[in-house]
């Protein structure tokens, strides 16, 4: 297989006391094998343009017809009860072609790899915890607190994701205890989440549709960086709690979570308020913020990995489309990073075929690489590719980056 780059700049101009649209469409093709040299490319402003990072095979596209949103546009309630694009809900989606008997293969879950890592996170988050604990208010803490806050936040973002797909373990009630105890830690109603991830899976992008759209667009800038630390999901956690706290569900909540778990969903917030009243009374009875570093604190102060993550998972890209390879991202990342993150680095192959465990996503990606776009090279790579367009999309800009390309056999 071989991939031919289409790079295309729309443009567009409104006139903004008038309901007159002027659009103006130029559209430059050029087959990457062979194209002239970036740098010799005649057009001064589309030489601008390609420095802002874009990997082959993908173009900035500027279009009237996906303009910029408005925070309404993405409410679950008003599109539940408009279905303004009641034919984009639960489309059917690009699969790449596979061979069965080997994605059955991928597709097979194992116990003895997340028993590995699970057993290293906690077994680390212990450690972590006594080291900090018996370094008392030394400066030597510092480093060590950092460490425990991204393994009780940040691993625990994936190991919810991970156990909530049932594909962690091949055991059930394995997955279902990490679930719960992951879900806690990140302050994810397990109810609530299950459904919600759910849906971000058959409508991933689709607005109005998925509840987990991080970045909208235009993006919310401040609420996207206070998120880095954690404040705003928290917010929103406490709220959620509070309403379950009167039997009640928050109005979004009712648009995907089924009737039969409004009670389960209920029970589990009351009984997590009742756990954090704990821990901050304990903080009281004992004079010291220890209690709150350790359970509830490390969703403030390590939540900067899975933010760092996630949002280059669709960050930038198209949205109400129908093919993962061009609203998902994958990114290569170091070991690290992979081990907090559980390998959802191959973003792309996940939504694909969110079937496979995640100690099977490199082998998938292997086998799929040739039909997916070029994969970022680092995180680094990721945001250098992702930033200019959030940039200026904040400044009204209707842009986003579009992937497109010609496959052809060899």
């Amino acid at each position: 297989m071989r991939h031919l780059a289409h790079i295309a700049l729309y443009q567009h101009h409104h006139l903004t006391n008038s309901k007159l649209r002027i659009d103006n469409l130029t559209r430059l093709l050029f087959l990457s094998k062979q194209a002239e040299p970036l740098s010799q490319f005649p057009m001064l402003a589309f030489s601008k343009f390609l420095n802002t990072n874009c990997a082959h095979g993908t173009f900035l596209a500027m279009s009237n017809e996906k303009p910029l949103r408005t925070a309404a546009d993405y409410d679950l309630v008003r599109f539940q009860r408009s279905h303004a694009q009641e034919q984009l809900a639960s489309p059917s989606w690009y699969k790449s072609a596979i061979d069965k008997k080997i994605l059955k293969h991928l597709m097979q879950r194992r116990d003895l790899p997340a028993l590995r890592d699970t057993i290293l996170l906690y077994g680390l988050l212990i450690g972590l915890a006594v080291t900090a604990v018996m370094l008392g208010s030394s400066w030597l803490g510092v480093p060590v607190w950092l460490a425990y806050g991204v393994l009780y936040a940040s691993a625990a973002d994936s190991r919810w994701h991970e156990a909530g797909h049932g594909t962690a373990f091949k055991t059930g009630w394995m997955n279902e205890i990490v679930y719960q105890i992951a879900c806690f830690m990140i302050m994810r109603n397990p109810v609530t989440w299950k459904y919600s991830h759910a849906r971000h899976h058959t409508d991933t992008l689709i607005v109005g549709r998925d509840p987990e759209i991080a970045l909208m667009r235009p993006p919310r800038a401040i609420h996207t960086i206070l998120n880095f630390f954690g404040i705003p999901d928290i917010i929103d956690a406490f709220k959620r709690m509070l309403v379950h706290l009167t039997g009640q569900l928050s109005a979004d909540e009712a648009t995907f979570i089924p009737q039969n778990k409004h009670q389960e969903a209920i029970f589990i917030s009351r009984l997590w308020l009742l756990i954090y009243a704990g821990v901050i009374a304990s903080c009281v009875l004992l004079q010291s913020w220890l209690p709150v570093l350790l359970i509830g604190g490390p969703r403030i102060y390590g939540s900067w990995h899975f933010n760092m993550t996630g949002l280059i998972q669709h960050g930038g890209l198209d949205d109400n489309v129908t093919d993962h390879r061009l609203n998902t991202r994958t990114v290569y990342m170091n070991p690290i990073s992979r081990f907090i993150y559980l390998n959802m680095n191959y973003h792309v192959e996940h939504h694909m075929f969110p079937a496979v465990p995640y100690y099977n996503l490199p082998a998938l990606h292997q086998l799929l690489k040739d039909d997916l776009p070029p994969p970022s090279l680092s995180i680094w790579d990721a945001y250098k590719e992702m930033l200019p367009i959030l940039y200026r999309q904040l400044k009204g800009e209707a842009i986003y980056l579009e992937r497109s390309w010609i496959a052809e056999q060899k």
